[in-house]
């Protein structure tokens, strides 16, 4: 694989030669991504959706996404990335007045206009690359950002109220929030933070609730879940460690040896 992105910048360039699945599942901040060349998978565990080359697409920060990086037929993968972060997105509100007005539940990701004058000028901002590298460039950036949250925001102006919503989650059901979202690949402090708990609460109200710790809870729920979709389902095991938050082939294959008394590739 190959990977030319820098995560501590606010626009971001990314090449992939390899089909590439990210590690933490976790979307830390807004951003718009525009896709070059390839495909780029989405799923948050209620819709798949697959974007391709000349897409163009919003992701909304502190939601749990699946994604998957494919090569296209030029054998790479090629996105241009800003993500608008907290304290950006702050100042941008003082300086021009915008607000959120309300609270709105919206999904984890959404298709923007392909033919938009954003989309426009995403694909204009690959020529930026080089320039964006250099140390001086902070200042240039910023005014670009500013440019693309202003061209957003022209022709949808709802995403004010996602945008310039500062607040944090609340504290919501654990029970029904763990059993929609144990497949997905995040430790215990994203899961805690998601339902509106410190790490220690959490921990506390998960093993009321569930009578298990919650690394132990986890690992039982996605090991049944392998089982049941290996036998029933004739799934390989290569084909559903990672969809339910392993990270490691020979990890998973220990773990529910350890578990069945039996290889996941002779369970039948």
């Amino acid at each position: 694989m190959g990977d030319v992105k820098d995560k501590k910048m606010p626009v971001q360039y990314s090449c992939y030669f390899s089909r590439s699945r990210e590690g933490e599942q976790f979307i830390p901040e807004h951003a718009v991504i525009y896709i070059v060349s390839g495909k780029s998978k989405m799923n948050d565990g209620k819709r798949m959706e697959t974007f391709e080359a000349g897409d163009l697409y919003f992701v909304r920060r502190n939601h749990l996404v699946k994604f998957m990086k494919e090569p296209g037929k030029n054998g790479e993968y090629r996105c241009v990335t800003i993500y608008f972060d907290q304290a950006f997105l702050r100042n941008f509100s003082l300086e021009y007045g915008y607000r959120s007005e309300s609270q709105v539940d919206t999904s984890a990701y959404e298709q923007l206009p392909a033919g938009s004058v954003l989309a426009k000028y995403m694909d204009m901002l690959r020529g930026y690359e080089a320039i964006f590298l250099q140390e001086d460039a902070g200042q240039l950036m910023a005014v670009k950002r500013k440019e693309a949250i202003l061209l957003l925001l022209n022709f949808k102006p709802e995403l004010k109220d996602v945008l310039f919503d500062f607040s944090e989650p609340g504290k919501i059901d654990l029970e029904a929030f763990m059993l929609q979202n144990y497949h997905f690949n995040v430790d215990l402090k994203r899961f805690a933070y998601l339902t509106g708990r410190s790490l220690s609460t959490f921990k506390r109200d998960f093993e009321s609730v569930f009578h298990l710790t919650p690394s132990r809870w986890l690992l039982q729920k996605r090991l049944e879940e392998a089982y049941y979709l290996i036998k029933e389902k004739k799934r390989a095991a290569s084909d559903v460690y990672l969809d339910l938050g392993f990270e490691d082939l020979s990890h998973f294959s220990f773990v529910f040896k350890k578990q069945y008394g039996v290889a996941p590739s002779l369970v039948n």
